[in-house]
This record gives C-alpha cells, structure tokens and sequence, in this order.
C-alpha cells in the first residue's frame, strides 16, 4: 500500500490501485480473524484484542478510501475539460469520440470482471487445497 501511495504522489500510479490495496489489506484481516475465530476459544483474550485490532484497520482502511477518493475528485476538478472555444463540429466529432470510448472500456470492464471471477475462484480452489478442505470432503 505504502507503494501504491508513493506512485500515486509521483503521478505514476492510479488512485484506484491505492483503494484496492486498501481494501485488499482490510480483507486479508477480516479472513485472519475468521480463521482466528474458528481456532481459538470464544473467551480468549488474544482474540478479543485481535477484534479490536481489526475493527481499526477496517477504520483506518475507511479513511484511506474516503481520502483517496476526495484527494481524486480534487484532481479530476483541475483536469475539466473546457468545451468554449470549439466548434459545433469539433463538439460533435469530440462526442463521438467519447462515445467510441464508453463502449471500448465498457468490454473492457466485462472482460475484467470475469477474469477477476475466474482469479478469485482459482484463489478460493487453492486457498481450499493448502487448507486441506478437498481431504475433508472426501471423508
């Protein structure tokens, strides 16, 4: 994350790479105190702590996210296009354009969805097998 951010200040990564590794880490804790919860005794005291912990990093996540994305939309204000000085036909020709780009990222964003679909079903095929799941459905 602390990467993604730097690349972000240099200009050389995206805002949305931040929020994913943000989200990323506030997931990878919740599954650490699920599989903490399935382990460990209900009154135990380190997991009582680890909620606790967990509960922050979910805040602190929160407020990466919710900086990231004002720090974006401060950004994106600056970068307003100004359409005065064109053409009736230059307008047109510009909306087309946009137009031409909606749907190209639109398939673009299908695609990318059912990658990532395919991804996390590979990770969660994986995950069972390091995790002995296959062994315990087969008894």
């Amino acid at each position: 994350m602390v990467d993604a951010a730097d690349l972000v200040v240099q200009g050389k990564g995206t805002f949305e790479e931040l929020m994913v590794c943000s989200r990323e880490i506030a997931a990878s804790t919740a599954q650490l105190v699920a599989a903490s919860k399935v382990k460990a005794d209900k009154d135990s005291a380190n997991l009582c702590k680890l909620q606790q912990a967990s509960r922050g990093v979910n805040q602190a996540t929160a407020n990466v996210v919710a900086s990231t994305k004002a720090g974006k939309s401060q950004v994106e204000e600056k970068d307003s296009m100004d359409f005065s000085s064109m053409t009736l036909t230059q307008i047109k020709r510009q909306e087309m354009d946009s137009q031409v780009r909606v749907l190209e990222l639109e398939n673009q964003l299908q695609k990318e969805r059912q990658k990532l679909g395919e991804l996390r079903k590979k990770h969660y095929e994986l995950a069972g097998v390091a995790e002995g799941w296959e062994e315990d459905a087969a008894e």
